[in-house]
């Protein structure tokens, strides 16, 4: 009895596992995409904590720090260690580099170019290394955060995920953010902050049918993060009495600093960038060179190490004098700026936030007063780092959420989330764009969010044209192209050169339209010929063959090869191109509207 009992829990264990039914559950409904939501959470989760796990052990064993230390709140003696590991990771860094460039020539793709223009196509090759580099640069002291790694390599999982179980466009968009949401979620410990990272900054949008499994992933990668790690991230503000509407004014004034300071932060690290391509300085020898500045920004302070999460609370718990704050947020915001700008891999999240802590309670010893305000420094810290990190990173929500589970007061969260949306508003207006979406204009991309783009670039004219056109040799007489195209046999006709270059298009009712004794009248068919210069090439886009066909005032137009040979290789016809550029429009809107 026992073993048939047991061969029956076998077969519907193999049955719920089996890779065909797991696949149709996900393509089918939203139950199943969200039970993969939930697997990509136990995903991140555990790559979340493995992360982590390396980075203290080589803190530990790169600065003989003990296991309950943070790093960037660690009292080292010894100078030359804070000099030469930063040197030494960089070397291996450039090493990694150096291997790197002969092997893999493509750049590599982060989550948010992945959905705004692949689909959410990510190689979790490439992601791995990224998380390699990235512990590798903060585990030897460079300054940044594990974040990029999280999302990296979360959203690599998520993403390889999707593509054995074979999701369509929209989905594996959303297992994309769900690996997002669930690193972090458990980096932070925070859920909803994990959630609305997703949705603003790496899907781009929030929709019904993507709620569930990306906050499905949240949830459960923040329980296996406290199930393994049981790490908490969280602040104490203390007591503070209530929040009044005076207090609102210098959360604005906070927030709009915080959007200026933003901005210097984010061309400060790409003028360091620049710097370094334009130098002769070959780029496996540059983080080393980094490391040697970040190493002697250490020796004045050990806080500029790493992403700084020590340094935050050593910074909230205790009084610290204006001249310090100043000289910790210029030494923190320098060595960010030199360890991204000379190829050290992270980011600017957690960096972020400890600037912006510092930037609160500079401005809680120093900035204006206002007779009915009740604001404590700790709390103008809070609003600080969630203004200052929108500023650089995006995300007015989840900023917002982050404040709200790491202090757990709501009357706080109202006024943080007054600063953070001044803050947006100020950056958006005047800057336009967020740290990750700035390196992509830098790089010569248009892309400002993680918003579906990409379909639109796969609507190229070589998919639209019609291969089976009618040409002809641009020299015939007017009797001759008669002959070969009797009225009402085809609408235009393609003039090409004896070389086969493009020469032009002829309406064909046109000719027919002229009196019978045009050749008399001195015309040629050359008199005909329309569009010499205005044709289209097969890797345009239906958005700008749509331009096109708009400034040429034309209904169709010729399709040649290149600029160079203008050989013709179809046509397309303007109706057609609105058409389907119009339905795959649709089909977005219903996906967003959850339709389909």
């Amino acid at each position: 009895m026992l073993m048939k009992l047991d061969r029956r829990r076998f077969r519907a264990l193999r049955v719920f596992f089996d890779p065909g039914r797991l696949r149709a559950l996900a393509r089918r409904s939203e139950v199943g995409l969200s039970l993969a939501g939930a697997v990509v959470g136990v995903i991140s989760g555990l790559a979340v904590t493995g992360m982590s796990y390396v980075s203290n052990e080589l803190h530990q064993l790169v600065f003989g720090i003990a296991d309950s230390e943070r790093l960037s709140s660690s009292e080292i003696e010894n100078k030359l260690l804070l000099l030469t590991a930063p040197v030494i990771g960089g070397a291996l860094l450039g090493l990694l580099l150096l291997v790197l460039a002969k092997r893999r020539k493509k750049p590599m793709v982060d989550p948010i170019e992945a959905n705004a223009l692949h689909g959410g196509r990510l190689s979790l090759t490439d992601s791995i290394i990224v998380a390699v580099q990235n512990l590798i640069s903060n585990g030897f002291g460079a300054s940044v955060g594990l974040e990029a790694g999280y999302t990296q390599l979360a959203a690599g999982l998520a993403s390889k995920f999707g593509l054995k179980l074979q999701l369509r466009r929209s989905d594996l968009r959303t297992l994309v953010g769900c690996g997002a949401a669930g690193a972090i979620a458990a980096a932070f410990n925070a859920p909803l902050t994990g959630a609305f990272y997703a949705f603003e900054l790496i899907i781009g949008t929030y929709t019904i049918v993507s709620l569930t499994p990306v906050v499905v992933s949240a949830l459960v990668s923040t329980l296996i993060a406290r199930l393994l790690a049981g790490s908490d991230f969280t602040i104490d503000i203390g007591s503070f009495g209530s929040v009044v509407p005076a207090d609102y004014i210098p959360a604005l004034l906070l927030g709009a600093f915080c959007a200026g300071v933003g901005i210097l932060i984010m061309q400060g690290v790409a003028f360091v960038e620049e710097l370094a391509r334009k130098s002769s300085i070959a780029p496996p020898f540059r983080p080393a060179l980094g490391g040697i500045i970040v190493g002697l920004l250490a020796m004045i302070s050990p806080q500029v190490l790493s992403a700084g999460h020590g340094a935050l609370h050593l910074n909230l718990s205790r009084d610290v004098a204006i001249p310090t704050l100043i000289g910790l947020f210029l030494l923190k915001s320098f060595a960010s700026a030199i360890s991204i700008g000379s190829g050290f891999r992270g980011g600017l999240f957690f960096a972020s936030l400890f600037m912006g802590a510092l930037l609160g309670k500079l401005f809680a010893y120093c900035g204006p007063y206002f007779a009915d305000a009740t604001l404590t420094p700790v709390i103008y810290a809070v609003v600080g780092m969630s203004s200052l990190a929108v500023a650089v990173i995006g995300g007015p929500l989840t900023m917002t959420f982050l404040a709200l589970e790491i202090t757990g007061d709501f009357p706080i969260t109202a006024l943080v989330l007054a600063a953070v949306i001044t803050s947006s508003l100020v950056v958006r207006s005047t800057f336009g764009y967020s740290f990750a979406t700035w390196r992509f204009h830098l790089r010569g991309e248009s892309i400002r969010s993680a918003h579906d783009v990409g379909w639109i670039r796969n609507l190229t004219v070589d998919k639209l044209m019609r291969a089976d056109v009618k040409t002809a040799r641009a020299g015939i007489s007017l009797e001759e192209f008669k002959q070969a195209f009797p009225i009402g046999s085809t609408q235009r006709v393609i003039l090409v050169e004896e070389s086969d270059k493009y020469a032009g298009l002829v309406l064909v009712p046109e000719i027919y339209a002229n009196p019978t004794d045009a050749q008399d009248e001195g015309k040629t068919l050359a008199d005909f010929i329309h569009y010499r210069n205005d044709f289209l090439q097969p890797q345009m886009n239906a958005k700008q063959a749509a331009a096109i066909f708009d400034k040429s005032e034309s209904e169709a137009l010729a399709v040649v090869n290149n600029l160079i040979e203008r050989k013709v290789i179809g046509q397309l016809s303007e109706s057609y191109t609105l058409r389907r550029y119009s339905e795959e429009l649709d089909r977005r809107r219903r996906e967003v509207s959850g339709e389909i």
